[in-house]
């Protein structure tokens, strides 16, 4: 009887697990920042290039496994990391002004944002990586017209 009352409780405790109502906090917040990171990426994938007719995930500019998402304190640290179609594009700042704006007003939790290029996938990373992370040159970009009509239409939703 104690044999049949253990297995029962093991299948028990497995279903629930597998069902994922019953999991422990630590196995459980991995599983919350995949989800919270893939719903960054659902909200990023549908930008479009600057350049060409496609979206950024068809380019593959940005991925599933390029956005991490971390929890600090009440917050979130989401991290995003993208790949320009060549080393010397020149559009890389938009594109992360782009990700930068998509995100600022689409995000449904309070979050802090840090928006890189790829380690070596770009010729002038660094700077541009900076520009991206500077609130400051954000703000100032987002103040030219001509800058702020691009951007509005490559962030712009699709039917």
């Amino acid at each position: 009887m104690e044999r049949v009352s253990g297995l029962l409780s093991w299948t028990l405790s497995r279903v629930l697990w597998l069902s994922g109502l019953f999991e422990r906090g630590a196995a459980r917040q991995p599983r919350i920042m995949e989800e919270k990171a893939l719903e960054v990426y659902d909200l990023i994938r549908t930008i479009r290039d600057p350049e060409k007719p496609n979206t950024l995930e068809e380019l593959e500019v940005v991925t599933e496994s390029s956005v991490e998402v971390q929890e600090i304190n009440e917050d979130y640290l989401v991290i995003i990391r993208f790949t320009p179609t060549v080393p010397h594009c020149s559009l890389a700042t938009l594109i992360g002004l782009c990700l930068r704006v998509k995100l600022q007003r689409c995000l449904p939790f309070k979050h802090k944002l840090e928006i890189y290029i790829s380690e070596g996938t770009h010729s002038t990373e660094e700077d541009i990586n900076k520009q991206i992370n500077d609130k400051e040159r954000v703000a100032a970009a987002m103040e030219n017209p001509n800058l702020r009509e691009i951007v509005e239409q490559c962030v712009l939703e699709p039917d």
